[in-house]
C-alpha cells in the first residue's frame, strides 16, 4: 500500500509525496569507473543495506581529447541508469539522490548528458564538487566506522583522488586532486602493457599532482589511515587472497603487486587470486597512486574503510528528509549559507528581511497548491539570504558578482548543479529580464525570480515592513500583486519601482504581472 509523507513548507503548508517504500533511502554514485546504487534502511542510528547494484561503466575513459564525453560512453552510462531506474520504481523523489563526480565535472558537454540522464533515471543528477565529494566520503566512513582517533581517509576514484583529515564525525580538511586510476592507466599503461618504466612515470605524474598536499596532510596530524574506494578494496583483496597481508596495504605489499604486474607484462597475462577481471584495466594506475601516497605521506598501513561516498550520500539525504519532516529542524545546507554570509560580510538583517518577504510571497503565490515546493522554497530562501554576497567585490552590478561567486564557490552540502541554480536566481534579482531568456520555460524558477525581485523592491529602503502589506495571486495568464492601498499611498517611490517592474515583465518576462491596490 502506498504511504504518504507530508513535508513542511515555509508557511507550514503540506505537500504530499507518495512512496511504496517510505522506510528506504537510495543513493547513486556515478563514478568515473563504476556506477553504484545503494538502497538502505536507517532506523535508530543503525544502517542496514537492503540492495546494492554496481556496473563497470568506465565513463572516465570516454572523455576525448577535447574534453567531450563520447556517445559510446554516454550510452554505457544511460544503459546503467535505465537499469537503476527499474530498481527504483515506487520510490518518491525525496528518497533518492544521484551524484556525479570527476568525469562530469570535467566533461564540456555534461549538460547534454545530464539532460538525457535525468530523463532515463527519473531523478535529478547532481554534479558535486571535489571537496563536497570528499566531505560525503568522510561522512560515510565516520558513521559506519566510528572512531575518536584523528584519521586520514583516502578515496582513489577513476579520475580524482580525495583526501580528508577528520576527527570523530567532523571533516577538518577536505581536498580533491585530479588524478585517478582510470586517467593514469590510460596515460601510462596504454593497451594494458606493464613495464617498470611505465610504473615509474605514473608514480612521478601522481606525485606531481599530490605534492601540494604534503603540508596539508602531514603524518603528525593523523593516527590511522583508511582507504575508501574500489581501488583500495581491489588491492586489499589481492593482498589477502595471496597471503601477502591480512588485507592491509603497505609499501612492501604494493611493491610485490607492482612486481607481479611487471613480470606479467600485460594485463591479460596477469592472473592473481582476488583480482577481478573488470579491475585489470585500471590496476596499474591505482597501484601507482597508492604507492605514491604511501611513500610521500609516510603511510605505514592503509586499511579498507567500511563506508564510502554512497553511504555518505544516504546519511546526508537522511538529514534533509528529517529537516523536511520537521520544519523546525535546520537543513544541513543552512549552516553553509550562514558561513558564506559571514565570509562575505553580508548585511544579515537585510538578507533576513528579503528572505522572509520572498518566502511570504511564495507562500501566497502557492496557496491552495499541493505540489511544487520542497527544494524550490529552500532554494528561494538561500538565494535571498545570499543575494548580496557580491557586495564584497563591488556595489556596482553586485548581482553579477553574487552570481559568479555562487556559481564557483565550494559550499558544503550543495551540488554544483544547485549552486548554479542559486547563481541564476541572484543574477535575476534586479535589472532587465532578458538575461534570463533561456529560463523562461522554467515556471518554478521564474516564480522564484519574481518573488525575490518583489521582495527586494519592497525592502529597497532596508527597513522592516508589516507582513500584510503585499501578497501574490496567480491566475492562468497573469500574476497579480495585491498591495495595501493605504501603504502604497504612503510609499509612492516603492509604488513607482513596482510599476516599472510590471513593465519589465510585460516586455521580457514569461507572464503578465499586475499591481492591484486593495483596501
Amino acid at each position: 500500500m502506498d504511504t504518504l509523507l507530508r513535508t513542511k513548507t515555509a508557511k507550514g503548508q503540506g505537500t504530499l509525496e507518495t512512496s511504496r517504500f517510505p522506510h528506504l533511502l537510495a543513493a547513486i554514485d556515478m563514478g568515473s569507473n563504476s556506477f553504484r546504487l545503494e538502497i538502505a534502511e536507517l532506523s535508530k542510528g543503525r544502517y542496514k543495506r537492503v540492495d546494492y547494484l554496481k556496473e563497470t561503466v568506465r565513463l572516465g575513459a570516454g572523455l576525448d581529447a577535447r574534453g567531450l564525453l563520447t556517445e559510446e560512453a554516454t550510452q554505457r552510462g544511460l544503459a546503467c541508469l535505465a537499469l537503476f531506474a527499474q530498481r527504483l520504481k515506487g520510490f518518491a523523489p525525496w528518497q533518492v539522490r544521484a551524484v556525479a563526480t570527476q568525469t562530469l565535472r570535467e566533461a564540456r558537454n555534461r549538460d547534454a548528458f545530464l539532460q538525457r540522464g535525468n530523463l532515463v533515471l527519473g531523478h535529478p543528477i547532481e554534479v558535486i564538487s571535489g571537496r563536497e565529494e570528499a566531505r560525503l566520503i568522510f561522512q560515510g566512513v565516520a558513521r559506519l566506522q566510528a572512531s575518536e582517533l584523528p584519521r586520514l581517509v583516502i578515496d582513489i576514484g577513476g579520475r580524482s583522488t580525495e583526501m580528508i583529515l577528520g576527527h570523530g564525525r567532523t571533516p577538518q580538511r577536505t581536498e580533491s586532486f585530479g588524478v585517478g586510476s582510470v586517467s593514469l592507466s590510460l596515460q601510462h599503461f596504454p593497451q594494458g602493457r606493464y613495464t617498470a618504466e611505465a610504473f615509474r612515470a605514473a608514480q612521478i605524474a601522481a606525485g606531481a599532482e599530490l605534492e601540494e598536499a604534503l603540508t596539508l596532510f602531514q603524518r603528525d596530524q593523523w593516527q590511522e589511515a583508511l582507504g575508501s574506494s574500489g581501488t583500495v578494496g581491489a588491492v586489499s583483496q589481492i593482498l589477502a587472497a595471496n597471503g601477502i597481508t591480512d588485507g592491509t596495504i603497505t609499501a612492501d605489499a604494493l611493491r610485490w603487486c607492482i612486481s607481479r604486474c611487471i613480470e606479467a607484462g600485460h594485463q591479460d597475462a596477469l592472473n592473481l587470486p582476488g583480482l577481478k577481471p573488470e579491475r585489470k584495466a585500471v590496476l596499474g594506475g591505482g597501484l601507482s597512486i597508492l604507492y605514491t601516497l604511501a611513500m610521500q605521506f609516510d603511510i605505514e598501513a592503509l586499511r579498507p574503510a567500511k563506508g564510502a561516498l554512497r553511504q555518505g550520500v544516504i546519511f546526508d539525504l537522511e538529514e534533509r528528509v528529517e529537516a523536511a519532516r520537521n520544519h523546525r529542524l535546520p537543513d544541513p545546507r543552512d549552516s553553509s549559507v550562514r558561513e558564506l554570509q559571514q565570509r562575505f560580510q553580508v548585511d544579515a538583517l537585510q538578507a533576513e528581511r528579503v528572505r522572509q518577504r520572498a518566502l511570504q510571497l511564495w507562500g501566497s503565490l502557492r496557496e491552495g497548491q499541493t505540489s511544487g515546493d520542497g527544494e524550490d522554497v529552500r532554494e528561494l530562501g538561500w538565494a535571498a539570504a545570499l543575494h548580496e554576497i557580491g557586495m564584497m567585490v563591488s556595489h556596482h552590478d553586485h548581482h553579477r558578482h553574487s552570481a559568479y561567486l555562487l556559481g564557483h564557490v565550494d559550499a558544503s552540502g550543495f551540488s554544483q548543479s544547485q549552486l548554479r541554480r542559486l547563481a541564476t536566481l541572484v543574477l535575476g534579482q534586479r535589472g532587465e529580464l532578458i538575461k534570463l531568456a533561456e529560463f523562461l520555460h522554467d515556471t518554478a524558477l521564474m516564480n522564484q525570480v519574481l518573488c525575490l525581485r518583489l521582495a527586494l523592491i519592497l525592502h529597497h529602503a532596508r527597513v522592516d515592513l508589516p507582513t500584510e502589506v503585499a501578497a501574490l495571486r496567480h491566475g492562468r495568464t497573469r500574476t497579480r500583486l495585491m498591495l495595501s492601498r493605504r501603504w502604497a499611498e504612503q510609499h509612492p517611490r516603492t509604488l513607482h519601482l513596482l510599476n516599472e517592474e510590471a513593465l519589465r515583465w510585460a516586455r521580457q518576462g514569461d507572464r503578465k504581472f499586475e499591481i492591484a491596490l486593495v483596501d
